[in-house]
């Protein structure tokens, strides 16, 4: 007879073209890190899928059939990456119960006039998304922190001090595979708040 699943969050910091990722169980006082990783968002193969709105020197890609053709490859490796991970949690007899996102910010493109900018600021929305509609696709509610204000937030959901968040998520990282750099902190502080929502 199998045994019962152990429930976990998934925790990414979303970058362009890749997030890393941590996997993060246990009850309130015996969080544990269970695996730390990196996925891809986009395909190693094809490097204009790191960053599909961008054109040469810096320019904002206007050509739509290349556009598409790059946000089709974003969201196909996401959605593979996703199903990947939840395989690997399969194997593991673990459950995903929700998964938090750490992004670098939620402007909104349209809003910024350079399109230099622009560009950083629509692969944001797009890699988040991407990330989010896969995850959702299999059932697993998201929920997104923005970088700045990450601990600040967590610190409000889980009802500690700040302090406590930052000390807590550093003595996660005791146990955790290496590295274990401010990419990984935020991915482990996400899952936290995903897995305690």
């Amino acid at each position: 007879m199998k045994s019962k699943s152990e429930n976990v969050a998934l925790g990414f910091r979303v970058k362009s073209g890749w997030a890393a990722a941590v996997l993060l169980t246990g009850l309130a006082r015996s969080r544990r890190v269970c695996r730390n990783f990196v996925i891809d968002l986009s395909d190693p193969e094809i490097p204009a899928t790191r960053q599909p709105y961008h054109a040469a020197m810096g320019r904002l890609e206007t050509n739509v059939a290349k556009l598409k053709a790059r946000l089709r490859i974003v969201r196909r490796v996401t959605r593979q990456s996703i199903a990947n991970v939840l395989a690997d949690c399969g194997r593991r007899n673990l459950k995903a119960y929700g998964a938090g996102l750490v992004v670098g910010s939620q402007i909104d493109p349209s809003l910024i006039a350079n399109p230099h900018i622009r560009a950083h600021a629509l692969e944001g929305q797009l890699f988040r998304a991407a990330l989010d509609d896969a995850l959702r696709a299999h059932g697993i509610h998201t929920v997104v922190l923005i970088e700045r204000d990450a601990y600040s937030e967590a610190a409000i959901k889980l009802r500690k001090s700040i302090g406590e968040m930052q000390r807590a998520v550093q003595n996660l990282g005791r146990s955790a595979e290496r590295p274990w750099r401010a990419e990984q902190k935020l991915a482990s502080l996400a899952a936290w708040v995903a897995l305690n929502r």
